[in-house]
This record gives C-alpha cells, sequence and structure tokens, in this order.
C-alpha cells in the first residue's frame, strides 16, 4: 500500500483525461465532417448508457470480477472502440458515414461510463485497506481527474486536432494505458458470499419508492428538468466558436482557433468552485444554493449568446467562470440533499436515482433537444454555394475572394451568428423557467434545518 495516494492520483489523472480528450470538441469534428446535426445524439447516448450499464458493471465488480480487474477491462474495450473510431474517421476523410461512426462510439462510451463509479469504488477500497479516511483524503485525489480532463483539452487543441479524429485516438490511447495500469491498483475482493437478492433489490429499485413522496418526486423532477442543460455547451459551445472563422476580423482570433483553451477555464473553475460550497451551504442553505446553480445557468448561456470573439470575449469567459457555479452547485449540493432526506438504508440507491435523472435521462433529453433547436435556428454554411476557395487546412483565403463573395459570406455568416444566438437565448430562457419553477415549487424545510 505504499504510495498509495499517489497511485490513485495517477489512475484519476488518467480516467478523466480519456473523457476530456473528446468530450468538448468532439462535436467541432462532427459539424466540419458533415455530421452537425448528428451532435446531440452522440451527446444523448451517454446519458442513455448511464441508465443501465453502470448499475450493471456495479453487480458483476461486487459478485465475480474484483474491481480494479473490471476497471481494466472496461477501459481495454473502451479504449479499443474509440481508437477503432478514430482509425475509420482518418480513413473516411470527408466521408465519414454516421452509422459506423457512431457504433464505434457507442460500443466506446458504454464501456467507459461504468469505469467512473468503478474508479471511486477502487480508490475507497485502497483508501480503506490503508486506514485512511476517505472524506478527508479522496477529495483532493479527485481533484487530479480534473486536471488530467483540461491537460487533454489542452493537448488536443495546442496539438490542432480539436476538428480531427485523432481526438479519439488519443482519448482511446489514454484508457489502454489505464487498462494497463489499473492491474498494478490493490486489489479488490469480490463478496464470495453475498447473500441472494432480487434483481430489483441488486439494482437499487426499490429506491424508486421515493417517487410516492411529493417532495422527493419535485427534487426528482426538477433534476431532470436542470440535468437537460448538463451537455448542451459540451456539444454545442465549440462548433459555435469555430463558426466565427467566417469573420474576417475573427478568424484567426484566440477564441477561435484555441476554443477548447477558452472553454477549459469552465474546467478549472468548476476544480475551483467545490472548495466554496462549505461556506454557500453554511450561509445560504441548500435550496439557495441550487437557486444559485439555476440561475448560473441562464448566464452560462445568455453570455454564450451575447459574447464574440473581439471586444466581446470577455463574456465568454465570464460564461465559463459561472460554470463552476452552474455545475458544481447543484450536483454537490443535490446530492447531500438526497443524503440527508432518505432513509440510510437506501442512500446509494438515492443517489443512483439522482445520477440517473440528472446525467441520465435529463443530459439524453437535453442534448436531443439542444439539437432539434439548433438544426431550427442555426443554418448550414455552404461553401459550394458561396463558390468559395480554401486552402489544404480548410481555412478561407480572404485575399483571393471578390467584393461580390466577401458580402455573400458576411451574409451567409451573420445569418448563421443570428441563428447561434437564437439557440443560446432559447437554452437561457429554458433555464430561467426552471429557476423561477424550482423557487415557487420546492420546499425543503427540514434540510434548512439540519
Amino acid at each position: 500500500m505504499k504510495h498509495i495516494k499517489l497511485r490513485l492520483i495517477v489512475m484519476n489523472f488518467l480516467e478523466y483525461a480519456a473523457w476530456g480528450a473528446y468530450l468538448t470538441c468532439m462535436g467541432r469534428y462532427l459539424a466540419t465532417h458533415g455530421l452537425g446535426a448528428n451532435i446531440g445524439i452522440f451527446y444523448s447516448i451517454q446519458g442513455i448508457v448511464s441508465l443501465f450499464m453502470p448499475a450493471l458493471m456495479g453487480i458483476v465488480a461486487d459478485r465475480w470480477i474484483p474491481a480494479q480487474k473490471l476497471l481494466s477491462l472496461c477501459h481495454a474495450l473502451a479504449g479499443a472502440f474509440m481508437i477503432s473510431a478514430g482509425a475509420y474517421g482518418l480513413m473516411a476523410g470527408d466521408s465519414v458515414q454516421f452509422a459506423t461512426l457512431f457504433t464505434f462510439y457507442t460500443l466506446s462510451v458504454a464501456f467507459y461510463m461504468p469505469t467512473i463509479a468503478i474508479s471511486n469504488s477502487v480508490a475507497y477500497i485502497a483508501l480503506g485497506k490503508a486506514n485512511m479516511d476517505t472524506v478527508k483524503d479522496f477529495p483532493p485525489i479527485r481533484v487530479f481527474g480534473t486536471v488530467g480532463f483540461i491537460a487533454t483539452m489542452w493537448v488536443v487543441d495546442l496539438c490542432g486536432f480539436q476538428s480531427t479524429p485523432w481526438q479519439f485516438i488519443v482519448s482511446g490511447g489514454i484508457s489502454i494505458t489505464l487498462a494497463l495500469y489499473a492491474l498494478t491498483l490493490p486489489e479488490c475482493e469480490t463478496k464470495k458470499n453475498v447473500e441472494t437478492k432480487s434483481w430489483t433489490e441488486a439494482l437499487g429499485l426499490q429506491a424508486f419508492s421515493l417517487f410516492k413522496q411529493k417532495k422527493m418526486a419535485i427534487f426528482f423532477l426538477f433534476s431532470m428538468m436542470l440535468g437537460m442543460s448538463l451537455q448542451v455547451t459540451n456539444g454545442f459551445a465549440n462548433p459555435y466558436l469555430s463558426s466565427f472563422e467566417y469573420f474576417p476580423d475573427w478568424s484567426e482570433s484566440f477564441g477561435v482557433q484555441h476554443s477548447n483553451i477558452l472553454i477549459s477555464i469552465s474546467q478549472i473553475c468548476e476544480a475551483l468552485c467545490i472548495l466554496l460550497i462549505p461556506f454557500f451551504l453554511k450561509r445560504f442553505g441548500i435550496k439557495n444554493v441550487m437557486l444559485i446553480a439555476m440561475f448560473a445557468w441562464v448566464f452560462r448561456f445568455g453570455l454564450f449568446g451575447t459574447g464574440d470573439p473581439g471586444t466581446g470575449v470577455w463574456m465568454f469567459v465570464l460564461s465559463c467562470v459561472v460554470y463552476g457555479f452552474a455545475f458544481d452547485f447543484f450536483n454537490i449540493s443535490g446530492s447531500l440533499y438526497v443524503d440527508q432526506e432518505v432513509d440510510p438504508s437506501m442512500r446509494s440507491s438515492a443517489q443512483g436515482i439522482f445520477m440517473m435523472m440528472t446525467n441520465g435521462f435529463g443530459a439524453a433529453i437535453g442534448t436531443l433537444s439542444a439539437q432539434a433547436i439548433v438544426n431550427k435556428t442555426v443554418p448550414t454554411f455552404d461553401w459550394n454555394a458561396l463558390g468559395i476557395v480554401r486552402d489544404s487546412a480548410n481555412k478561407i483565403m480572404w485575399e483571393a475572394l471578390s467584393s461580390d463573395q466577401l458580402l455573400a459570406v458576411q451574409k451567409a455568416a451573420n445569418e448563421m451568428w443570428a441563428g447561434w444566438r437564437t439557440a443560446w437565448f432559447i437554452f437561457a430562457s429554458y433555464a430561467l423557467v426552471v429557476a423561477i419553477l424550482f423557487w415557487i415549487f420546492f420546499e425543503n424545510k427540514k434540510a434548512e434545518k439540519k
């Protein structure tokens, strides 16, 4: 058990680095290769597989395969399928087909999503064997997961992989590395003599009885409604920022060329906001902290709609700053609310329902709905229709354009920008309605008293 903290730091770093390699820039690759109308489908599949795969893999880890070995197996499969997606993308070039790419990607995500919970289990077991306090010692270890996520965002950006399938290969390579590394982690025993349970008990489905309680049903409903906002900027922020390359004054700006680095401010602030939660909970209470999160989503979307890569870039930066409040304040305070309100015998199952409603149903419905809105409001920028010649890097050769072509580009770009702004304002309006309804209908006298 020597150097166990360092070993778990490496595990968490690799765990989230594999995710960060593509999560915020995959939309840009899809949009530039004719699959922009399917961005929401790619992002929604993470929520769909999260409805059942983590629970199933959790049963396997408890009964048959030690957690560290299952972590290795899942990452090996996730990495292999993700590398296959990248290899296919490289071979297909601009002729990439949705069905093939989506199949490889879905299989990879199906095996990756359970590893988030499995890696937590490995860490808890290892810390317990080392006689360490998980409440005290795990959070500083988990922070390095966010560091890993940010690190690969920067690597993919600086290597020029944001619009290429190389991002998938980077992710897959990291997963394969973690698959090998996991085999060196401390042994996690299975429960050999575990009592026989029904599938309802094994999957924690008895916790669904909480929906019979009005206050919990209202809370889980709002969890799903807020969860609909979670993956919107992950899927569409990068394609939106890349669309500014059609404006001569902004095409070479930092926010356009290095949008992943700009977006990474969100993850940096997410890590920092965790430190503020104890103060805010003590000062304002759980309901008000969750309200802060909901109104933060309003600003998150609204600032994206009003900013630009030039003099308005500060709005993009501020949008990334408030993301920390939007993401952390609801997810963590919401988790604490569930912990306070449910019987200890079903705490884990209730937490599973909370995650299912936010990151499962909410995220899946939200990204598909956002895709429908984007498809409706944002017109496609058609190079061929405008007669524009691009260089080998798909950049506009501005100096080669005639005055008529410049006007045509400007008109098309302005129409597209107007469409994007409409979409962001729709998202902000939705978040505002959810916040107001939450303020009116959610009561929390018991938790506030605690």
